[in-house]
């Protein structure tokens, strides 16, 4: 096996998915604490004010503020090199807009990093993971503003200088790409702060905001480095690769004008500059965002040090689509079911191969570090006898390393780091529900509110604890 030595075994998770306590010690309310619960069937809404006997899931999460040290024990058994989590933006400056920091948000990530240090486990943090401050979307429109810029970059500082000594590697905005699709104001509202569905042209407006993400972003790194030098700063997208449905050359065609979609975001930030068929399009379909003069070479100055994106699936393009696969949030009107996988129980294509492609794309694109920051298998389980026999995690997890095994000795490709989404079970982002499991770690809480709030290990938390131990080696 060709696992580095050094290589960042771990787990990842968001702020606004398990820590909870999402109204306590000065901490003000984010994009995702408007968001009701949701299922596979009835998406979440927004709902703004929050609504009267509506249920919140992101209000509570997994209580993890309050919990945080005995999981990180649980994560320190398992033997983390490293724990990918988030920061709660509105923790630290409560609307977003603030002049000075709220103290007691700090002193809690002080608290958290220091204990996942004393137990030899290294943060990853990501500075935005859909946790922008609702006044910033409610006052400003979000990051169609363009004074969100140097209210991020306040924010970045902030916690950078706060925080250089205990964390290395910081990622600026999770899946950033998502908000290609407009189709779906979750999205739009969770990266952005904005909801599509309000805009005449909504397609300008998503690369508005994105511009200034990308601006803000790129401010980030360079302070970073003057901040500290042997600092990491990475982006990160959602990957899902798109496969030809045959080898029809229209079939070919239509696939790499979907992966557009998936690179555009990647491509300004690790090469620092706009893809020339994004500015055909702008001009063609009057989608060109506006910029500042000095944008450009601010983008160039701050290009991204490493990639860090989740893979879950693969889909299928097909020029003429027959079988339209749907599924929200990814895939386009050329999306038909690839016949060749099977699916989760969430209706997610399963394909392991998949991920060795997406390494072997991204490297041969950018020849930049890529750090695998989500991947995992949501799924029902069920709680016996104080474990779960999962044995279904285990084959895809197992399966997933296997094929990254590959990139990194057969393709050459650089890979630094590996955390499995959901290390502990959390609420989904996509339905609002505790239900759709990906965890190591079993949390006692039902959608409905109910459960005794335990921790049980998962037959997979073993079986993860010693493909940490062997490096890899052994699966």
């Amino acid at each position: 096996m060709a696992f580095p030595e050094g290589f960042l075994w771990g787990g990842s998770v968001a702020a606004h998915q398990l820590e909870g306590a999402w109204d306590v010690d000065g901490r003000g309310p984010s994009v995702s604490d408007v968001l009701t619960g949701g299922s596979r069937e009835r998406p979440r809404r927004i709902t703004i004010p929050l609504e009267e006997g509506e249920g919140y899931p992101n209000h509570e999460g997994i209580d993890f503020y309050h919990t945080y040290p005995e999981d990180i024990e649980l994560f320190a058994e398992m033997g983390f090199k490293c724990f990918r989590t988030s920061i709660s933006w509105s923790r630290i400056f409560p609307r977003g807009d603030e002049r000075e920091p709220n103290e007691a948000g700090l002193e809690f990530y002080d608290r958290l990093f220091d204990c996942l240090l004393a137990h030899g486990i290294q943060p990853v943090v990501t500075l935005s993971h859909f946790e922008m401050p609702l006044a910033l979307a409610t006052d400003y429109g979000g990051w169609l503003d363009r004074r969100c810029i140097d209210f991020f970059v306040r924010y970045a500082t902030t916690v950078i200088e706060r925080y250089h000594d205990k964390v290395r590697y910081w990622i600026t905005f999770n899946e950033i790409n998502n908000q290609a699709n407009v189709s779906r104001d979750l999205y739009g509202w969770v990266n952005s702060g904005f909801r599509p569905s309000e805009f005449e042209n909504p397609r300008k407006a998503m690369y508005q905001a994105a511009h200034n993400e990308f601006v803000a972003a790129a401010k980030v790194v360079s302070a970073a480095h003057e901040i500290d030098p042997a600092l990491q700063v990475g982006c990160m997208i959602a990957m899902i690769p798109y496969y030809p449905y045959s080898c029809d050359p229209d079939d070919a065609m239509c696939a790499l004008e979907g992966m557009h979609q998936r690179y555009y975001f990647s491509d300004v930030m690790c090469r620092g500059y706009y893809p020339s068929w994004a500015k055909a399009e702008w001009e063609r379909d009057g989608t060109k965002p506006e910029m500042a003069p000095e944008d450009e070479a601010t983008l160039r100055a701050g290009v991204s040090d490493f990639l860090s994106f989740s893979y879950y699936m693969s889909m299928v393009e097909k020029q003429e689509p027959g079988d339209l696969y749907v599924r929200r949030g990814s895939g386009d009107e050329h999306t038909v079911r690839n016949p060749y996988v099977r699916t989760s129980d969430w209706g997610w294509n399963i394909d392991p191969v998949g991920l060795r492609y997406s390494l072997v794309s991204l490297w041969e694109r950018y020849q930049l570090p890529l750090f695998v920051a989500e991947n995992g298998l949501g799924a029902y389980d069920e709680l016996k006898d104080g474990t779960v026999d999962d044995d279904y995690r285990i084959a895809y997890l197992s399966a997933h390393i296997s094929e990254m095994e590959k990139a990194i000795s057969q393709d050459g490709v650089d890979v630094i780091g590996y955390t499995p989404w959901g290390c502990i079970d959390v609420v989904s982002f996509t339905t609002g529900e505790i239900r759709k499991r990906y965890g190591f770690i079993y949390v006692d809480i039902n959608d409905d509110g109910t459960g005794s709030r335990k921790r049980f290990r998962k037959r997979s938390f073993g079986w993860y604890k010693h493909v940490i131990e062997t490096n890899g080696a052994e699966l």
